[in-house]
């Protein structure tokens, strides 16, 4: 093989997935289009704006060699609070193929967590959305590590500013296909966000995998994912996934609400489109007031957090095509148990994705028997390679070749995989992580507040959001009153999803002897 080059065999699935020594990922997912004659297909449509492949590829060589005129090297980490533009993938694919290391991060946090993010990563480069400049610009000059940039999107003295000048040509950095290629931030049982560092050839094993091997994906698909791109699952539908195929990409800014929803799939018709069960059941309750078409998609996708049954049930009665169901991890990148459109069942999550390993364990990490509940560990080459700065939870979640992922699984007699919830406090809100811990902080800053405990429960739809357990100070009333100053202090303080959904005034917290609150008790 030549040098930047991947070799798989289409005989079957699993496919046989081999990279030559030198590899680096953005040739075989952006060059390879212009050069297998893809040049003048679009591959992002953003508003009116429609960038070909050709387009694509020149403004990524701009964008490395605009990284590098700015005094950055390969192997500096580059911070990216960008929202889902063409100017995302431009910066991301130009820092790998200039050989530094992309690290997107959330667009919608505060400046204190963006401070966190810059010291944390030590990054030397910051790129952000000129429209949360006012959060992201305070976070760098706060900041005690040696980050050299701070580079807006779109502007005076912006990347959109600087890409025509910039030369058109990059040469790709001779790296290897385990080399460290890109993080992404997950969150832990305390909250505490964790850069999780994936390789090379990650994306190319979840794109064909899952991206080619179950959604199908081919040339001829327009991807919509409402799941942004800086979380995992919208880093695969969303980019990754439609890019390695040479498929069109919808890109929306703006938060996918179902009416923006309905409006870009009526106006793109899209074929493929990833959702999250929320969204799935928002779009249903939407519905009931128009009638919207979505007769251009074949496949739905969800992820995140379990889809239940009769919400699966109503998209296929509703609107016409077949969602399917997985669990991924920002860890293994992308899902690697799933339902398929030719062997599914509602309720689960379906089997094992060809080219995976899945194994259930119990306490003492030996398997247990079909239709027991244990812990849920998967193995593959997407697997992601540590966490930085955080060797012991390094350790304890990456053991050798298998990675645990905290959630709690069971076989039944079927041979599917049935979600039995997490392992630890942690919950899923619209596919996001939500720290009990977090909430409950800005909870008890309330003067009324004495204690409180967080957990998720189960709304109309099935679907988990955060409940709230108060114990209140002498002499506050609970009442509307209340539940609105403490809604309107976590909307303030924390993303927009994380505020509860349910308040309960009690006069007690359930603890063990050690003073830690049993949240288990609380749920549902």
């Amino acid at each position: 093989m030549q040098e930047h080059e991947v070799a798989i065999d289409d005989a079957s699935l699993p496919s046989r997935i081999s990279f030559s020594p030198v590899f680096n990922v953005a040739v075989p997912f952006i060059d390879r289009h212009v050069a297998e004659g893809r040049a003048a297909r679009p591959a992002l449509r953003a508003g009116g704006d429609v960038v070909t492949y050709g387009v694509l590829a020149g403004n990524v060589n701009r964008c490395g060699r605009i990284f590098g005129a700015l005094g950055l090297a390969p192997g500096d980490r580059v911070l990216m609070a960008v929202r889902d533009c063409p100017e995302f993938f431009y910066a991301f694919w130009g820092a790998v193929k200039a050989g530094m290391i992309p690290i997107p991060v959330n667009t919608l946090l505060r400046t204190e967590d963006y401070e966190f993010l810059v010291g944390d990563s030590e990054c030397a480069a910051v790129l952000y959305s000129t429209e949360i400049g006012d959060a992201v610009r305070p976070a760098v000059e706060a900041g005690s590590n040696d980050c050299r940039v701070a580079l807006p999107t779109r502007g005076p003295d912006s990347l959109a500013e600087r890409l025509p000048d910039a030369p058109a040509d990059l040469e790709p950095a001779a790296t290897a296909a385990v080399d460290e290629c890109f993080w992404l931030y997950s969150s832990g049982s305390t909250g505490a966000p964790k850069g999780v560092v994936h390789r090379h050839r990650d994306m190319v094993v979840t794109s064909e995998r899952f991206g080619r091997g179950i959604a199908g994906i081919g040339p001829d698909d327009v991807v919509f994912c409402a799941g942004k791109l800086f979380f995992s699952y919208g880093f695969g539908g969303g980019m990754t996934f439609p890019l390695w195929a040479g498929a069109s990409i919808v890109l929306v800014e703006e938060r996918p609400t179902p009416e923006i929803v309905f409006a870009i799939i009526e106006t793109y018709r899209p074929t493929v489109f990833f959702g999250v069960p929320t969204l799935y059941a928002q779009l249903l309750h939407a519905a009931q007031a128009r009638a919207p078409d979505l007769g251009s998609i074949r496949l739905g996708v969800s992820a995140g957090e379990a889809l239940p049954a009769h919400v699966f049930h109503r998209m296929r009665e509703r609107f016409g095509f077949t969602v399917i169901d997985g669990i991924g991890s920002t860890e293994a990148l992308h899902i690697f148990v799933s339902n398929r459109i030719d062997d599914l069942k509602p309720g689960t999550s379906g089997k094992v994705v060809p080219g995976y390993e899945v194994r259930i364990v119990g306490e003492d990490g030996t398997p247990v028997p079909d239709g027991e509940i244990g812990t849920l560990h998967v193995k593959g080459d997407s697997t992601a390679r540590m966490y930085w700065n955080h060797p012991g939870k390094t350790a304890a979640t990456m053991l050798g070749d298998w990675l645990n992922t905290g959630d709690m699984y069971h076989v039944d007699e079927e041979g599917y995989y049935v979600n039995a919830g997490r392992g630890d406090d942690m919950f899923k809100v619209g596919a996001m992580w939500c720290s009990p811990i977090e909430i409950e902080d800005v909870l008890i800053r309330h003067p009324g507040v004495r204690e409180a405990a967080v957990v998720g429960r189960l709304d109309e739809d099935g679907l988990e959001k955060p409940e709230a357990f108060v114990v209140l100070e002498p002499g506050t009333e609970p009442g509307p009153e209340l539940v609105e100053a403490l809604t309107a202090r976590c909307r303030d303080s924390l993303a927009r999803y994380k505020y509860p959904r349910w308040y309960n005034w009690i006069d007690e917290l359930p603890k063990t002897v050690t003073g830690k609150i049993q949240r288990y008790r609380l749920r549902r």
